[in-house]
């Protein structure tokens, strides 16, 4: 017993002889309980519905109904005392079956002086069970304190990265086409042949640096998406294409995908994180990209013929691209699969019910 306290115990028991024997042995064993005797049912069923209890002693056989009867009342209770029964009627088979259906123990009348040791045992069972089942409810609950602060943290990144796109547009995009302009201007309109080749040295490094701010900028909020997630995902193969020169092969169940804009931002940002670490860590001759919205299922698969993931990155603590990557699905109710063997490549796989896979999104809907 973890507890000094008294223990509140029910005796369902037709016989005052047997009772004052079971409170007599209980007394004598130095376990502080009080008993209280019920012998009919609906006496019971109140009690129970009223009292609460640390245990619960049952004769199996009562005038005009069972053990069983008490239990299946007993039962629907989500917080209910562990259920022993104490009986001289009942046989082995059918305590066996008792227990199985969820009746903590059975005791002999017979082996009363057992009884101490039966009920602590009892006790201290449904005490481990309750501290288990409260342990899963708070994993369960920490869970989806974590899931609801991942998709808080993923909005909050989308919107700063929204505002930091908007900023460079408006202000650093605009302030470095400015100054080309004034540059070009300066060497066309000047005689001194080192001024005019710092002006164009000037111009080039200008709009080297405004590409790379629409690169950034594209990278941060992709105004792509505007146009349809199936030519985001193409722009983003032809880039990687681009840029690594590994042929990247896209095919799709339609020409368009209708999904909502935030189903469409996790598509595209799982699609950019599996092309970055292909291009980073697989070395693969070929990548497929598919994408389907057949049976009101979006599906996303990046996989390619690469170097394959070795099963223990997967697990390592640190691996946050791709355990982002779970996240971001859970927060449009999908889920990823990673598929990978050593040598043989590795396959990403993103899935995503649609609601309405048929209706297109609604004016006005923003990224």
């Amino acid at each position: 017993m973890t507890s000094d306290r008294t223990l509140n115990i029910l005796h369902l028991e037709d016989s005052a002889a047997d009772h004052e024997l079971t409170v007599l042995t209980l007394r004598r064993s130095r376990l502080r309980c009080q008993l209280h005797r019920v012998d009919s049912l609906p006496d019971f069923q109140r009690l129970t519905d009223t009292e609460t209890y640390d245990a619960i002693l049952a004769d199996y056989r009562l005038p005009g109904f069972t053990a069983l009867d008490a239990w299946a009342h007993v039962a629907q209770k989500p917080q209910h005392p562990p259920f022993v029964l104490l009986s001289g009627a009942v046989g082995e088979a059918a305590a066996v079956d008792a227990i199985r259906l969820g009746i903590a123990d059975y005791l002999l009348k017979d082996d009363l002086p057992r009884l101490p040791h039966v009920l602590a045992r009892a006790l201290e069972i449904h005490e481990a069970r309750q501290a288990r089942e409260q342990a899963v409810s708070d994993l369960q609950e920490s869970e989806r304190r974590l899931a609801d602060l991942t998709e808080h943290l993923q909005s909050s990144i989308e919107q700063e990265r929204a505002s930091i796109a908007r900023e460079i547009h408006d202000d650093i995009g605009g302030a470095l086409t400015a100054v080309r302009f004034d540059v070009a201007w300066m060497g066309r309109h000047s005689t001194d042949p080192d001024m005019q080749s710092h002006a164009a040295s000037a111009a080039e490094m200008l709009q080297h640096a405004i590409g790379a701010s629409q690169r950034i900028m594209m990278n941060l909020r992709p105004p792509i998406l505007e146009q349809g997630l199936v030519a985001a995902i193409q722009w983003l193969a032809a880039g990687f294409e681009r840029r690594s020169g590994i042929p990247a092969q896209v095919a799709t169940s339609s020409e368009s995908i209708h999904a909502g804009p935030d189903v469409q931002l996790v598509a595209y940002r799982t699609a950019q994180e599996a092309l970055t670490n292909i291009s980073k860590h697989a070395h693969p001759r070929t990548v497929h990209i598919d994408l389907s919205d057949r049976e009101g299922v979006l599906t996303l698969e990046v996989s390619d013929d690469g170097n394959g993931i070795d099963p223990a990155m997967l697990a390592k603590p640190k691996a946050f691209g791709l355990r982002g990557l779970h996240e971001r699905a859970r927060t449009v109710g999908g889920w990823l699969d990673i598929s990978s063997r050593p040598g043989q490549g590795t396959s990403v796989i993103l899935s995503v019910p649609l609601t309405s896979p048929s209706s297109p999104p609604a004016p006005g809907d923003a990224l």
